[in-house]
């Protein structure tokens, strides 16, 4: 059974610094020269980004209803037998959601490290650190790290605050060398942040003199068998946006369609490049159209090629931001509207307020498809949708599915593996 220190990163909520200390923890021991294995809770593309610079390998998710846990498992599993260090971040504050980040540390038996912002906080930073310890017993508490520490003295009385029982692992200052900028959508790409791997490698520094520095005891996580998977898409070639307008895209997606049998390759809409030659297949997924929307107006030699390629009717899987460079055109929140590919009917609207938020799910002719949503943006159709996406919690209809000739748009975003065949068959263009 394979065994690896681990450690769980999670907090009373958003905002403590948790993607930070993740950061810096993986980039401390990478330096040191271990083998760091970094996964995200919960549906994100963004922490990933930068978790993934840190450590220098892919991020993947793990949560229990997306991924499942049986896919949670062999992550883990497959992690353990080749690092020296496995970090989890967690997602909003330790206990939220269902299921939840102390659900997923409970599930495989990560111990928890809490991150609390002390800023305009004193004493009080020991009764939230004891009630994220007691809250429920079956979490275990590896200690609270004390994030936004205004000096030495507020360390020391945010330390005599804690129960005896609950251990200290130290303090880190704000520092504009630290901090990473957010937007709408959570935070900025690791592309898009200014000196990333100086604020990745300040926060390492400053974590290394901590008790959060020190290895975790080991984990054991379960070996699980093989995933047998057939060739569904054996020879097929399929093309997919990657760059800064196109990046939301989850690495076991990509690596699901290479287990099938296809042949992946990229292409940038932002440099103007064409959809590869003999492209089978296109996804196009979500990401930031609207923030370089005059841009992808003017790259012809995409457009062009992304219109025949819908018009030879060959498959598209377009998923938010790439379902909107589909319609005919996009507004900004300032009110300017770009035309875009114009290949599916409708406009796309950007908002200040949250369009939709939450885990939902596809059904078809091949079962489920988990996955979920998250957009500051609208459209207005005349398309009719194929089937609606069903939410988590409630089942309520959830976002819609449009089909049109061998094109599949929607705002969801899919978790392939727990459908690949469904996933094999939008790429081949084949209905639900």
């Amino acid at each position: 059974m394979p065994a690896c220190p681990a450690l769980f990163i999670s907090g009373p909520a958003s905002g403590q610094g948790k993607t930070t200390v993740t950061a810096g923890l993986a980039q401390l021991h990478r330096g040191l020269g271990r083998n760091v294995r970094v996964f995200k809770t919960g549906p994100d593309f963004l922490d990933p980004m930068i978790l993934e610079r840190a450590s220098g390998m892919p991020v993947q998710s793990l949560d229990l209803w997306m991924v499942g846990e049986q896919g949670c498992r062999r992550l883990l599993a497959e992690a353990a037998e080749q690092a020296d260090l496995i970090l989890i971040e967690g997602v909003m504050g330790l206990f939220d959601g269902t299921p939840s980040s102390a659900d997923l540390a409970v599930k495989f038996g990560v111990p928890v490290a809490a991150v609390i912002s002390a800023k305009a906080m004193a004493q009080t930073f020991g009764a939230v650190a004891f009630g994220l310890a007691r809250y429920r017993p079956d979490v275990s508490v590896h200690g609270v790290l004390a994030n936004h520490v205004g000096s030495e003295r507020h360390a020391q009385m945010l330390q005599e605050s804690l129960p005896a029982d609950i251990r200290w692992l130290g303090h880190l200052a704000p520092s504009d060398r630290i901090a990473l900028p957010e937007r709408h959508l959570g935070l900025h790409q690791a592309g898009e942040i200014e000196q990333l791997e100086e604020r990745i490698a300040f926060t390492a520094q400053a974590l290394a003199n901590t008790a959060l520095a020190e290895l975790p005891a080991p984990v054991f996580f379960e070996p699980q068998p093989a995933q047998a998977l057939p060739p569904l898409l054996d020879g097929m070639h399929i093309a997919i946006a990657r760059d800064a307008a196109f990046s939301f895209i989850y690495p076991a997606n990509v690596a699901l369609l290479e287990a099938l049998g296809a042949r992946v390759t990229f292409f940038s809409p932002l440099a103007n490049e064409p959809v590869p030659s003999g492209a089978d297949s296109l996804f196009l997924p979500g990401g930031y159209p609207e923030l370089h929307a005059a841009r992808l107006a003017g790259n012809t030699a995409s457009a062009e090629t992304i219109r025949a390629h819908a018009a030879s009717g060959k498959p598209i899987v377009a998923e938010c931001g790439g379902m909107l460079y589909l319609l005919e055109s996009l507004t900004d929140v300032d009110g300017v509207r770009t035309p875009m590919l114009g290949v599916l009917q409708g406009h796309g609207t950007m908002s200040t307020r949250l369009g939709a938020l939450g885990m939902q799910a596809v059904d078809s002719k091949h079962g489920m498809m988990t996955g979920h949503t998250f957009h500051y943006s609208g459209m207005t159709t005349d398309m009719r949708p194929e089937r609606h996406a069903v939410r988590q919690q409630t089942h309520a209809a959830g976002e819609p599915v449009f089909r049109e000739g061998a094109i599949t748009a929607t705002y969801m975003h899919g978790y392939w593996p727990s459908n690949p065949a469904l996933t094999a068959a939008l790429f081949e263009g084949e209905a639900f």
